[in-house]
């Protein structure tokens, strides 16, 4: 199996909530919007689509509930970017779970959650890049109790 993950499915409570808040809200613009499923380009090879929960435990074949175990994550150009996009996911109606502040790793970020309870962490890491062929490369970031 290759080390690659091309899609990820949110389940959802309401469609029209979440479509409303990723789109309207936060300003995502479809990939592919359907009646019962739509998908927003987020990377190089990589989607995220949101799916009705009873249909996603149907298709799956076990209940899907609201909510996650893990958190998505975006790595933003600067604080100030962070600062923008809670912002922004605020007013959109979601909840911050965590304003914006320096990070233990050295970085600066926070975290929101959807209509839904999806955790999204909004972040600026020096030590994260994308190369134009979306590979990522990590670093340690110093931080203030690592600084010489």
């Amino acid at each position: 199996m290759n080390q690659q993950v091309n899609l990820v499915t949110l389940g959802v409570e309401d469609l029209q909530v979440s479509r409303q808040f990723y789109g309207g809200g936060l300003g995502w613009t479809p990939l592919l919007d359907l009646d019962e499923i739509v998908f927003y380009q987020i990377g190089k090879g990589l989607a995220l689509a949101l799916f009705p929960l009873d249909a996603l435990g149907a298709d799956t074949g076990l209940p899907a509930t609201a909510g996650t175990p893990f958190t998505l994550a975006q790595n933003l150009g600067s604080p100030a970017d962070v600062d923008r996009a809670v912002q922004r996911a605020r007013a959109a109606g979601a909840t911050v779970l965590k304003e914006p502040q320096r990070a233990a790793f050295g970085g600066y970020h926070g975290y929101f959650a959807d209509p839904d309870g999806h955790r999204w962490e909004v972040c600026h890491n020096p030590g994260w890049s994308v190369a134009d062929d979306g590979t990522v490369t990590l670093t340690a970031v110093e931080t203030p109790d690592t600084a010489g």
